[in-house]
C-alpha cells in the first residue's frame, strides 16, 4: 500500500481479521510487531501524518461498564485513522433486555467492521466471537485486559529503551490487568513479580500458560505474598485499584486484607532509583498509592494513559485494515 511505504509503517499483517481477546492468542513477534507500530504511529500522529488506514470502516463499541480510557482513546483512534466509532451501551442494545449473545453477534456483523467490547464476563465476549464473522476486540474483562498490557509495553520500551533484563513489580489484586501484564512481560522477556495478600492471587492457569511462553523468551514469572520482595531491584512498579468496578461491596474489606500493600516511598525504596511507576487509572491516591508516588518524579502515568491511543491505533490498524 502506497500510502503505507510514505510513511514507513507495517501493519502486523497476521493479524488482519483477527480477534483480539487475550495476548495469550498472538506470538511474542505479533505483541513485538505491534508495539512497533505503536511508537510509530504514536510519531507520524504528532507529525500530523496519521494515514487513513481505516477510511470507510466502521467500528461498534459496546459497554457494559463506565470508561474514560477505553471509550475515548479507541473514538479518537478510528477518526485518527479515518474510520469511525459507534458508541453503544449495553442496556441500549437488546442483550441489555435478554436477546441472545449468538444472535448479537451474526447480526452485528452485518453492519459493522469491527466490535470492540468493554464487558463483565469474558466468557460472553468469547461466545460474541464465536458466533461474529468480524473481529472482536477486548476493551476489558473480568479475566483480561490485553489492550492496557500493549500500552504498559509501549510505555516501558519509550523510556527504558529494551524489554530484556528489567524487572516489573506488580503489587495489589491478582486481577484482569495483572493477568494480561504478565503475559505481556512474557511475551518480551520482562522478569515479573506479582505480589498479592494470601487469597487474592492471579489465575494459576493463566499463570501457568504465562510461564510457557516466559520460558521461551528466558523471563521469570514469581507469585508472592510479600511486596517488599516483589519490588526488590525493581525497574517497573506497577499499581491498580484495589477495588475494581463491580466489587463495590467488598471495598471495606478489602481495604482490611491490602494494608501492607500500598505502593509508597518506603516501599518504593526498595526499587531501583530510577524506577517507572505505572497505573492504568482511575487510581485512589493514598489508598493503593500514595501522592507522593504516583505524582512524583518517577511516574509516567499520564504518558501511559496517553499510550492506550497509539496501541490501540495499532491494533485496529493491523486487524481492520
Amino acid at each position: 500500500m502506497k500510502l503505507l511505504e510514505e510513511v514507513q509503517l507495517k501493519l502486523v499483517s497476521s493479524l488482519k481479521g483477527k480477534d483480539l481477546l487475550t495476548l495469550l492468542d498472538y506470538t511474542s513477534e505479533e505483541v513485538h510487531d505491534l508495539i512497533t507500530l505503536a511508537s510509530q504511529l504514536k510519531k507520524i500522529t504528532k507529525a500530523g501524518k496519521c494515514p487513513k488506514l481505516l477510511e470507510g470502516k466502521t467500528l461498534g463499541m459496546i459497554f457494559e461498564k463506565h470508561s474514560t480510557r477505553t471509550r475515548i482513546s479507541f473514538e479518537v483512534g478510528m477518526n485518527q485513522l479515518g474510520g469511525k466509532a459507534m458508541f453503544m451501551h449495553s442496556r441500549d442494545l437488546q442483550i441489555g433486555r435478554g436477546e441472545p449473545i449468538s444472535d448479537t453477534g451474526y447480526v452485528l456483523s452485518g453492519y459493522l467492521d469491527g466490535v470492540m467490547i468493554r464487558a463483565n464476563s469474558h466468557e460472553m465476549v468469547k461466545e460474541l466471537a464465536d458466533h461474529a464473522s468480524i473481529p472482536i476486540i477486548n476493551g476489558l474483562t473480568d479475566l483480561y485486559h490485553p489492550c492496557q498490557a500493549l500500552a504498559d509495553l509501549e510505555t516501558i520500551i519509550e523510556n527504558k529503551g529494551h524489554f530484556k533484563g528489567l524487572k516489573i513489580a506488580y503489587v495489589g489484586d491478582g486481577n484482569n490487568v495483572a493477568h494480561s501484564l504478565v503475559v505481556a512481560a512474557a511475551h518480551v522477556g520482562m522478569d515479573i513479580v506479582v505480589a498479592t495478600p494470601v487469597g487474592y492471587e492471579p489465575n494459576e492457569e493463566i499463570i501457568k500458560k504465562a510461564k510457557r511462553i516466559a520460558k521461551e523468551n528466558g523471563s521469570l514469572i514469581t507469585v508472592t505474598n510479600d511486596p517488599v520482595a516483589a519490588v526488590k531491584n525493581a525497574d517497573v512498579v506497577y499499581a491498580d485499584v484495589w477495588t475494581s468496578m463491580g466489587q463495590e461491596e467488598e471495598s471495606a474489606k478489602r481495604l482490611i486484607d491490602f494494608k501492607g500493600y500500598q505502593i509508597n516511598d518506603e516501599l518504593v525504596a526498595n526499587a531501583k532509583p530510577n524506577y517507572m511507576f505505572l497505573h492504568c487509572l482511575p487510581a485512589h491516591r493514598d489508598e493503593e498509592v500514595t501522592a507522593s508516588v504516583i505524582d512524583g518524579p518517577n511516574s509516567y502515568i499520564y504518558e501511559q494513559a496517553e499510550n492506550r491511543l497509539h496501541a490501540q491505533k495499532a491494533v485496529l490498524a493491523s486487524i481492520l485494515a
